[in-house]
């Protein structure tokens, strides 16, 4: 792991560059012989694309044949219809005329003639009885029909679809007839597909393609080979066949031919000895190969491994077993103002960032931590920059494994936590001005209850005094009378300075301070607080204390203003009841590991709502309330590590309850 924390090794690099001069002939050889076999591929290839091209001219050689013979077909089929005396065309001239025109066109097999109602007038070289429909059923008559139409109207031959199943394919052209400038009828020349090919493919090139007409659902129609064909071809062409068109296609396909042996044989002679020569590299190939991948993914995993670093605000420092620093980042070296170079082999007591008055107490601390392994909360440290300035950091350590699964020592991450602290204490530090705050408000809102308390002592003092002072005017012997009047009137100035230093005591603001605490003779105090506002409320006051005092570690002023809080909102809630129900019940109860004080009212309750946010800040349900009392209660019981809560009353009303955690004092 360290390894991988340091740059890549560049030495392994330096030695192969050797090793790579000594295998140059083989890689010279292997060249060779693949700049031959590229050689043989380019050669091939060229044959193929001569092939290739010889296919091609041929195809449109044929195609062309056919367009010329079918032009010059509808060319003598015109001419037949053009008799210098006018004559119509009848059947015996039909036959004389055809008899000339078959021999001289290839796939013509017969002629017809029709009327301006598409029966038939006249056919050769088999006759037809006139007045016959040209299109009988179920010869795609519709389509010929169409065709037929097609010619009338636009006075331009048309073309047929293709017909005949299970034998011989054939086609028709439709010429018109005109006479006197009218369209009269049509001269339709019969072509039969095999008869064309028959006539216009040479020899030698159905010797060396197979020849084939396709209509529009890729079916042969027609077809003329001397060629076997036995499995695939080795390439193809076909060009669309206009006219007639229908979708007709004419397609060439050439199949492989036997091969010579000896060309075969040597050829494969050379690809076997270029594969044997080249096999004697491979094994040597993948092994540079490999290596050459493992430095290279090396070096990725390491400039990965750098950047995430670099990137890091946390600071990282390795050390070794004897406590030499092996590593460290750049956010370590911006944490303690010093660069690596500067701390790198570092240790013991010579580790700059390490205050000399702390440098002891540090040791132990790193000691205890790693004997204790590796813990989610860390070890708090003192650190120091390299200006002097101290500062506080966390420290998490954990071993560090080698590949060989050895520690070869301890890496650390190291987190600046001073200014949490700082912010930590700011947040105390406010929570006890808002606590303040809170008692003062409180205390002020309790004033007039307290001047009525204080007048009672204050009364009685006057009264004991004006006694003693007729006692004494009056010259008698009043030893006995001063002195009883003496001593009530000290106790009532006790009593009226008792109640001085308890408001003194909870207004002033000063830091907490944990220390013993009865928790019955505290409720016992607070309640006296608030006995006098509860006697103007009209409410009446219980407690039920612990059977055994408890005695616990806390601040007893935060502790009643807690206590005097919840009091006090437990008067608040029951000012829409009866003045006879208003009662007012706070309960102490003791568990082994905790003590529990509920303080119930018999007010209108709680809805869900606003108990899920009435320890939120700044939330309130009086209309003149800050929304802190009850934030502040929750924080101070955080502070002295319990809680509290709210749940609804039995009996009506609302319990609010806390708990702290029972610790002897």
């Amino acid at each position: 792991m360290a390894s991988l924390l340091r740059p890549a090794p560049r030495a392994p690099l330096e030695r192969s560059r050797p090793h790579w001069l000594w295998h140059a002939p083989r890689v010279s050889i292997a060249l060779f012989v693949v700049a031959f076999l590229g050689l043989l591929w380019v050669k091939h290839r060229q044959e193929a694309d001569e092939a290739r091209d010889g296919l091609v001219r041929d195809i449109l050689w044929v195609e062309q044949n056919i367009r010329f013979s079918l032009d010059r077909e509808v060319e003598q089929l015109q001419q037949l219809d053009r008799d210098p005396g006018g004559r119509p065309l009848d059947q015996a001239s039909l036959e004389l005329l055809v008899s000339h025109l078959l021999p001289t066109s290839p796939g013509l097999v017969e002629v017809l003639v029709l009327d301006g109602r598409g029966l038939v007038v006249a056919a050769a070289p088999q006759p037809v009885a006139p007045g016959t429909p040209f299109a009988p059923e179920g010869e795609a008559r519709d389509r010929r029909e169409t065709a037929w139409r097609l010619a009338l109207s636009t006075g331009n031959p048309a073309w047929g679809p293709v017909f005949g199943e299970g034998g011989e394919h054939r086609f028709e052209v439709f010429v018109p007839r005109f006479h006197a400038g009218q369209r009269t009828g049509a001269v339709v020349g019969v072509t039969a597909l095999d008869g064309l090919l028959s006539g216009l493919v040479p020899w030698w090139l159905a010797e060396k393609h197979r020849v084939t007409v396709l209509d529009a659902s890729g079916a042969v129609v027609a077809a003329k080979s001397n060629v076997e064909a036995s499995g695939s071809p080795e390439r193809a062409h076909q060009v669309p066949l206009e006219p007639p068109g229908q979708g007709l296609v004419l397609h060439l396909a050439s199949y492989p031919t036997a091969t010579q042996l000896l060309p075969s044989l040597l050829t494969a002679a050379l690809i076997g000895l270029a594969g044997a020569m080249f096999w004697n590299l491979w094994a040597l190939r993948r092994h540079i190969q490999r290596r050459l991948a493992t430095e290279q993914a090396l070096r990725a995993e390491h400039g990965f491994r750098k950047a995430m670093e670099d990137s890091l605000h946390t600071g990282m420092r390795a050390v070794d077993l004897e406590g030499r620093v092996v590593y460290v980042n750049p956010a370590f070296c911006r944490m303690v103002g010093h660069p690596a170079e500067a701390l790198i082999g570092q240790g013991g007591s010579s580790r700059p960032y390490w205050p000399p008055e702390e440098r002891q107490g540090i040791d132990e601390a790193i000691r205890a931590a790693r004997a204790a392994g590796p813990s989610p909360t860390g070890t708090e440290l003192r650190l120091m920059r390299s200006d002097g300035a101290r500062f506080d950091a966390l420290l998490f350590e954990a071993p560090l494994i080698d590949a060989d699964g050895r520690q070869t020592g301890w890496m650390g991450s190291v987190l600046d936590i001073t200014e949490r602290k700082q912010a930590r204490e700011r947040a105390r530090q406010q929570e006890e001005k808002l606590a303040a705050t809170a008692r003062l408000v409180t205390m002020g809102e309790m004033a007039s209850a307290l001047a009525h308390e204080l007048n009672q002592p204050l009364a009685a003092i006057a009264g004991y005094t004006t006694g003693s002072l007729n006692l004494l005017r009056a010259g008698g012997p009043a030893a006995g009378g001063l002195e009883e009047a003496l001593q009530k009137t000290a106790q009532q100035a006790q009593r009226a300075g008792q109640i001085i230093r308890r408001v003194h005591e909870f207004v002033r603001q000063r830091a907490p301070a944990r220390a013993a605490v009865h928790l019955n003779a505290m409720v016992e105090e607070a309640l006296g607080f608030a006995e006098a506002e509860a006697r103007q409320r009209q409410v009446q006051l219980s407690a039920a204390l612990a059977g055994e005092d408890p005695v616990l570690l806390a601040d007893p002023v935060l502790l009643q203003q807690v206590l005097l809080n919840l009091v006090r909102n437990g008067m608040d809630a029951m000012a829409a009841t009866p003045a006879a129900e208003r009662r007012l019940e706070v309960t102490v109860t003791r568990t082994p590991a905790a003590v529990t004080v509920a303080v119930a009212d018999r007010g209108s309750g709680l809805t869900p709502e606003v108990r899920e946010q009435m320890f939120q800040p700044f939330f309130t349900t009086k209309p003149g309330g800050m929304g802190m009392g009850l934030h502040i209660c929750r924080s101070i019981m955080e502070t002295h590590g319990g809680r509290v809560w709210a749940e609804p009353n039995a009996a009506g009303g609302t319990v609010f309850a806390f708990s702290l955690p029972l610790e002897e004092a």
